[in-house]
């Protein structure tokens, strides 16, 4: 099994008319990666919360020419790293992945940063969840490809109860 990764990135007006071309670049990658249709759906709506919250907490005192989002997707075997971050500088990964932090699910939402509720839910549907807050904020999101296996549902929560 290949060990090689593509490094896909993107950088947008951090305006909200550019959340869904985030949300359909991701989850073509996605698709081309092999994920089921549940994962893109649950790929997409974590994408569009962290862009969002980029869009609405970011830039308010920054005139919106200067507002950029940068979107960056780590291509790998078995999985899809996607990173959102409101600087709209380019990613150095291994500069990021040093100061990352997970994001725990237990800390009260008013203590998460701006969009805590964003996060609890971008937490509950991806695989994991990391922050980095040292120059404006990087929010790291790894969705876990499962090839060819029987579809799990890791919150514990049965699909057949929603009926």
């Amino acid at each position: 099994m290949s060990t090689s990764s593509d490094f896909i990135e993107i950088k947008l007006p951090a305006k909200p008319e550019y959340v869904g071309v985030v949300r359909l670049t991701v989850s073509g990658i996605a698709n081309r990666l092999g994920y089921s249709y549940d994962d893109i759906e649950d790929i997409k709506i974590a994408v569009a919360e962290a862009c969002t919250n980029v869009v609405n907490h970011a830039y308010k005192n920054t005139k919106d020419d200067q507002a950029v989002m940068t979107v960056g997707c780590g291509v790998h075997e078995d999985r899809m790293e996607i990173m959102v971050a409101d600087q709209g500088e380019s990613f150095d990964v291994d500069k990021l992945k040093k100061n990352l932090g997970p994001v725990s699910g237990d800390q009260p939402v008013e203590e998460l940063k701006e969009g805590g509720l964003g996060l609890f839910l971008i937490e509950t549907l991806m695989d994991k969840v990391e922050i980095s807050g040292d120059s404006g904020v990087v929010i790291v999101m790894t969705k876990s490809l499962h090839r060819d296996e029987v579809e799990q549902n890791g919150n514990g929560i049965s699909t057949s109860a929603t009926q």
